[in-house]
């Protein structure tokens, strides 16, 4: 199933930060080692909440700011590639800093350090919600399940005004989610996601302009076709040898692999790719899932790292801990191979217009897709009553003008629905 997921351009000097309350820089040589990157990056990723655009204002702080290992240009120039890659922003920034200053072992050393935190606490959160009877069960997941509509509502909404700003996107938008609700998700994206990038090739110019001049990355196109070649083997040949074999390892790292590497952006919009994996198989009920996915805004870190928990509370075999880091390591993958590939050839692929122009269309599909997925399965599965409607006004109010972070309005929904029975 193809699914692409809007990918907001940030822009990185309009970051909300202040440079003044930033600790002086630190002087560090040209190299770092693997486990320098790994610390650095576990704070982070103990400290990183709010989703991408947080993620990268982070990452400017602290390698741009205070320790200078990048100056604003190469930064934007990172930021810039990671916005046109499928998966998470976040983490390909990380793994592509992490490959600037340390080679191969330190791109994996940044994305273990950032991604170790939230994976270990939603593992947790697997084990605790798949182990409790159906009723504490239903009774638990009121909360984060709530929760999970005002964060997507808020997504839905950010996402449209960016990303929809003139008639012609915001009806790409409207036409994608009727789609995907009336020919159902799996058929209803692909049409939407195709029909989206014919009509965005005849967007004008300017809608699609990124500033600067292209900046020289490391690595060869020897190395650059090597990495695409092992990502396209690995899309089409994982599922073919998972139904001949038929091995549920196998088919739990296709599935995630995939969903790895057709999800532009990552973030909330791949919530509609991992239920459609995950809950029509049976390997995760829509009650858990969905409960999970609350219980990940609440959590610090990349919010791919919510297939952890899906590989854990999986009712195949391996589950737990093995089902997660199967899951993990194949949803990630395909951002390892992708950023090298990418790498040397951003500098010619940024100058290509039309396939500006036609991403431009795909992320308009995307916030009607999301929409849809707000519909079905987010509210049906959530709002059974005017109580929970109640409560979802409640955390909307306090994630849109109180900017109470996505964390904290898990918890207090969560308490809420625990005392509003």
């Amino acid at each position: 199933m193809l699914f692409f997921e809007a990918r907001p351009k940030i822009a990185v000097t309009t970051f909300p930060m202040r440079d003044a309350n930033i600790e002086a820089p630190v002087p560090v040589p040209a190299h770092s080692s693997a486990w320098a990157l790994f610390c650095i990056f576990l704070r982070l990723g103990l400290t990183s909440f709010g989703g991408p655009a947080a993620h990268l204002g982070n990452f400017r702080n602290e390698f741009v700011a205070r320790r200078r290992w990048l100056d604003e240009h190469t930064f934007g120039e990172v930021v810039a590639l990671c916005q046109f890659l499928p998966g998470p922003a976040s983490s390909q920034a990380g793994v592509a800093i992490g490959r600037l200053r340390g080679g191969i072992a330190g791109a994996i050393a940044a994305w273990l350090g950032f991604t170790m935190p939230s994976v270990l606490l939603l593992v947790a959160l697997a084990y605790g919600f798949t182990r409790v009877s159906d009723a504490t069960s239903l009774h638990l997941l009121r909360g984060p399940k709530i929760a999970a509509v005002a964060v997507i509502v808020q997504a839905v909404w950010s996402m449209g005004r960016m990303l929809c700003p003139d008639r012609a996107r915001a009806t790409i938008a409207a036409t994608s989610a009727i789609s995907v609700i009336v020919l159902g998700a799996a058929y209803g994206q692909v049409v939407s996601i195709v029909a989206a990038g014919l009509a965005g090739a005849a967007f004008p110019k300017s809608s699609t302009q990124l500033p600067g001049a292209p900046l020289g990355m490391p690595g060869t196109k020897a190395g650059a076709i090597a990495c695409l070649a092992a990502f396209a083997l690995l899309l089409f040949g994982l599922p073919a040898a998972a139904a001949y074999l038929r091995s549920y390892p196998l088919d739990l790292f296709a599935a995630f692999y995939r969903a790895g590497s057709l999800v532009f952006g990552g973030g909330h919009a791949v919530l509609p790719v991992l239920e459609a994996i995950v809950v029509p198989r049976g390997w995760v009920a829509r009650n858990i899932f969905m409960a999970g996915y609350g219980a990940a805004q609440a959590v610090p870190g990349p919010l791919f790292s919510f297939a952890a928990f899906l590989g854990a509370a999986s009712t195949g075999h391996p589950a737990g801990v093995a089902g997660a880091l199967i899951a993990m390591v194949a949803i990630f993958l395909p951002s390892f191979l992708l950023v090298g590939a990418a790498l040397p050839l951003w500098g010619e692929f940024r100058a290509f217009a039309p396939m500006r122009r036609v991403m431009a269309g795909i992320n308009a599909a995307v916030v009607g897709i999301l929409l849809a997925a707000l519909y079905d399965p987010v509210w049906t599965s959530a709002v059974h009553s005017g109580r929970d409607f109640a409560l979802v006004i409640t955390a909307l109010v306090l994630l849109g003008w109180w900017r109470v972070p996505s964390w904290a309005v898990v918890v207090i929904t969560a308490a809420l629905a625990a005392w509003v029975v």
